[in-house]
């Protein structure tokens, strides 16, 4: 062998061996990264558990109930061979059920949500709140709320827990019958 073919394979050995070393490191380190990014970041400091004295509790009804609800007004509504929606809704306002009744009008859905709405944020049945209108008429203006008789609140110890809303039969006042009826269902 030359001096020259030596040197020529000892060039290509360099390059075969420095290319392999590069492989290899660069699987190292793609496997680092991989591992590391497999591992859970560590909580931040502000995830610490907050002091008790600065916590609240609050009640909701279970989607169980919701139902029983909800059911026990459409049943009043029907025995009454009357077209209903009802809508229960949690003490923050969010929908947890709705049961449309047979032939209901397309109206009633967004009623009813809006009259358990209403009942839940005053504690108090919408057919009263309908009459505070006439001392504060400003009050229809806020976002979400109906001020039409058939919603009626689900309180446990005084606390407003739930509302549920009765919209489709031609008055209120049938309206907010059945949503009572959906109250009494709850404390059976």
């Amino acid at each position: 062998m030359t001096k020259h073919t030596r040197n020529t394979m000892s060039l290509r050995a360099r390059l075969l061996t420095g290319t392999v070393a590069a492989a290899a490191l660069g699987a190292g380190t793609f496997g680092a990264i991989s591992a590391n990014a497999a591992e859970p970041a560590p909580a931040p400091a502000a995830a610490a558990a907050a002091h008790p004295r600065d916590l609240t509790q609050s009640t909701h009804l279970t989607i169980d109930a919701a139902t029983r609800a909800a059911q026990a007004a459409l049943d009043a509504a029907e025995s009454e061979n009357q077209r209903v929606t009802v809508a229960v809704v949690d003490r923050n306002g969010n929908t947890v059920v709705t049961l449309r009744g047979d032939g209901t009008g397309p109206q009633s859905y967004e009623s009813a949500v809006r009259k358990a709405f209403t009942a839940v944020s005053w504690n108090a049945p919408t057919s009263e709140l309908a009459e505070r209108l006439k001392s504060a008429p400003n009050l229809k203006d806020i976002p979400g709320t109906l001020f039409l008789a058939g919603g009626a609140p689900v309180a446990a110890k005084g606390a407003p827990i739930a509302g549920i809303g009765v919209a489709g039969a031609p008055s209120g006042a049938l309206d907010e019958k059945f949503a009572q009826a959906g109250v009494a269902a709850l404390a059976r």
